[in-house]
């Protein structure tokens, strides 16, 4: 894929996007929507794009008024398109009767559809169209239609995947728990690493379904994004830490180029170890290859080492098992990196160690 085709692609995303917030419980739009629905009537409606949108149909009425729900809902009681402004402030036709090139290919059956589906080949608009028959709405963008659904639907989904994100969540933190004490052990494998990366793509994973469907839910949603946000937390800074502590090339925009590729890896790939050793930068290594951390994450966990401090101590010692080797020999070491407080960050991790009280 070429980058002209990249930006299309992500243009294309990121207006519906766009269209799925605009009718989203919550808003004017999607009012009107439900009282188009609730009334038994079908609507053809374009968002934006309206020189093109105007240019593809002729007669109807013009109106230029204030957009607002009730006023959509009364001018769709008659047969035609109603064209609004992108920014939904301007009810510009109604009754607008358009003529998409009928050789624009589309899977659509009725006729609203079809004219929805090519409307939004032709222009860059956001076309709606309303089943009168059926009673859905889908929001077309370049062509797909996206069926908008009720809460009581969405709700069925978010629950599941809420479910999902918290199990996912405890899986993560008990192999990072073990994980911490493998690495201050300093016997970590392939094996463990690719484990732990697993859970994380799990939940990113997870995290982004229920993104879509707090978009989907509009202002009711936020409840539902406050508890996203509890289970994820800080899983994306571990993770590119842990990403840094295990690559060859332990930068930091090297780590988000590898966290791309792991996130496009099938699932099936991301649970081979040599897959993920290749990946990290590593060839020729097996699942019980033994992977020196350089301590990060474990580091970054322990509350005297502040922000950017961990990155110091590492090239300072090159490793945690070099850290540890040292800490007791010559701990005032610490004091030329700029730790304030080396007695308790040698305290805290033979804690974690559980070698020391």
């Amino acid at each position: 894929m070429d980058q002209n085709e990249v930006d299309r692609a992500q243009d294309s995303r990121e207006r519906l996007r766009s269209a799925i917030r605009q009718t989203a419980p919550g808003t004017s739009l999607r009012h009107a929507l439900d009282m188009i629905i609730a009334g038994h009537m079908g609507a053809l409606i374009c968002i934006g794009d309206t020189d093109a949108v105007l240019a593809a149909g002729d007669d109807g009425f013009k109106l230029d008024i204030s957009f607002t729900a009730n006023r959509l809902f009364e001018l769709c009681k008659m047969d035609g398109a109603i064209v609004i402004d992108k920014g939904l402030t301007q009810i510009l036709r109604a009754n607008y009767h358009l003529n998409p090139d009928p050789s624009l290919p589309t899977s659509e059956t009725g006729m609203r559809h079809r004219t929805a589906a090519r409307m939004s080949l032709l222009t860059k608009a956001i076309v709606i169209s309303v089943s009168e028959r059926r009673q859905v709405v889908n929001v077309f963008v370049d062509g797909k239609g996206h069926q908008l659904r009720t809460v009581t639907q969405i709700m069925a989904s978010v629950n599941q995947l809420l479910v999902s994100l918290q199990s996912t969540r405890t899986q993560l933190d008990r192999s990072l728990l073990r994980l911490t004490t493998l690495e201050l052990d300093n016997y970590v494998t392939l094996s463990d690493i690719t484990e732990t990366i697993y859970l994380f793509e799990v939940l990113s994973t997870v995290a982004e379904q229920l993104d879509r469907l707090i978009l989907e839910l509009g202002s009711e949603g936020k409840t539902i994004e406050m508890q996203r946000d509890e289970f994820v937390g800080d899983a994306g800074e571990n993770y590119t830490l842990l990403v840094r502590d295990y690559a060859a090339d332990s930068s930091h925009e090297n780590a988000e180029r590898i966290r791309r590729q792991l996130h496009e890896t099938d699932n099936a790939r991301l649970r081979q170890p040599k897959v993920v050793a290749s990946i990290l930068g590593y060839e020729g290594k097996g699942e019980d290859s033994i992977l020196t951390p350089l301590g990060l994450r474990t580091l970054s966990n322990i509350s005297v080492v502040r922000k950017g401090m961990a990155d110091k101590i590492v090239d300072e010692y090159g490793s945690l098992q070099n850290l540890l080797d040292d800490i007791e020999k010559n701990p005032s070491r610490l004091d030329s990196v700029g730790v304030d407080n080396p007695g308790i960050l040698a305290d805290s991790l033979y804690r974690m160690w559980g070698k020391r009280a």
